[in-house]
C-alpha cells in the first residue's frame, strides 16, 4: 500500500487579539496566523485492516482522545470499512507551546488520509470537518497564511513577507482552556480598522500568561535582548523576527539549557500542500 511522510507544520500568532465572548461560550477573536517550515513528521502507511494505530504519540494520552486519530476517524463515513493506516509521529513540536503541533498533527492527518484513502474530499470540507476538532485546525488544513476572525476558523488568505523566527520554548505546558477561562483575561479589545504591525497589536493572553507562568516573563525578557519578541498562542513558546537564519542561529547557540528552541523560516503556503499538489 501507499505510504506517505509528510510535515505537520508550526505555526505562529503574530498577534491575538480577543474580541469577545460568544454565547456558546467560545471567545471571539482576532489573529495573523504565519505557517513555518518547521514541524512534526509524521508517515502515513495505508492498509485494508480496517483499523488506525499509531507509533510515537505521546503516551499520557488515550488513543481515542488523540488528535491524529480522531482525524481519521472522521473521514469513516467517507471511505471503505476495511480502509486502514498506520501511522508513526515523529514529535518535534512542543505540546501545550502555542505553536499549533496536536492541530497541525490533525490537519496534516485530514489531507494525508483523504488521499491514500480515495475519500475525495475537498479543501473546504477538510476544513469543516478539522473545526469540530480545534480552532486552529482550518488555517492547516487550508495552508496559508491568513488572517483570522471568529474562533479562528473564518480564514483570509494573506501574503507575508518571509521572516526567520526564533522560536523558544520555556518548558512549560499551558493549557489554553485554563486561559481563555480565567476572569482576567481581557475579552474587550476592539476589531482592528486598519492595517496591523507588531507596534499596533499585542497578544492579549500574555500578560494574564507571564502572571500565571513566570518562566514565560523570563523567555519574554530574554529574548527581548536580541529582537522584539511576543508570545504565540496561549503560550508557551515565544519567539522573536530575525532577518537571517544565521541571524536566528547565532542566538539559538546562547539558549539557557532549560529551554529549547527552534530557527523557522515563515512560509506562504504549507508544505504539506506542495508536497501534495494541493491546488490553494
Amino acid at each position: 500500500m501507499a505510504v506517505l511522510t509528510l510535515l505537520a507544520p508550526a505555526k505562529l500568532n503574530l498577534f491575538l487579539h480577543i474580541n469577545g465572548k460568544r454565547a456558546d461560550g467560545y471567545h471571539e477573536l482576532e489573529t495573523l496566523f504565519t505557517l513555518l517550515d518547521f514541524g512534526d513528521e509524521l508517515t502515513f502507511e495505508a492498509n485494508e485492516k480496517g483499523s488506525v494505530t499509531i507509533e510515537g504519540a505521546p503516551s499520557d494520552i488515550n488513543l481515542a482522545d488523540n488528535l491524529i486519530f480522531k482525524a481519521a476517524q472522521m473521514l469513516r463515513p467517507y471511505t471503505a470499512q476495511t480502509s486502514g493506516a498506520h501511522i508513526v509521529l515523529n514529535k518535534r513540536l512542543p505540546m501545550g507551546g502555542g505553536v499549533g503541533g496536536g492541530s497541525s498533527d490533525a490537519a496534516t492527518t485530514l489531507l494525508a488520509l483523504n488521499e491514500l484513502w480515495n475519500c475525495q474530499l475537498n479543501v473546504s470540507e477538510l476544513a469543516n470537518l478539522g473545526v469540530k476538532l480545534g480552532a486552529d485546525v482550518p488555517v492547516f488544513v487550508r495552508g496559508v497564511s491568513a488572517h483570522a476572525q471568529g474562533i479562528g476558523e473564518n480564514l483570509l488568505p494573506v501574503s507575508l513577507s518571509e521572516k526567520f523566527y526564533l522560536v523558544v520554548s520555556p518548558g512549560v505546558h499551558v493549557s489554553t482552556a485554563a486561559i481563555f477561562g480565567h476572569p482576567d483575561l481581557p475579552r474587550d479589545t476592539p476589531k482592528l480598522s486598519e492595517g496591523w504591525s507588531m507596534e499596533n497589536t499585542r497578544n492579549d493572553c500574555e500578560v494574564l500568561v507571564k502572571k500565571l507562568y513566570p518562566e514565560v516573563e523570563k523567555t519574554l525578557e530574554w529574548l527581548l535582548k536580541y529582537a522584539p519578541s511576543k508570545m504565540t498562542g496561549t503560550g508557551a513558546c515565544c519567539f522573536a523576527e530575525f532577518t537571517s537564519r544565521d541571524a536566528a542561529e547565532r542566538v539559538l547557540q546562547t539558549l539557557p539549557e532549560n529551554w529549547q528552541g527552534f530557527v523557522a523560516k515563515s512560509v506562504n503556503c504549507s508544505p504539506v500542500h506542495k508536497q501534495l499538489n494541493i491546488p490553494l
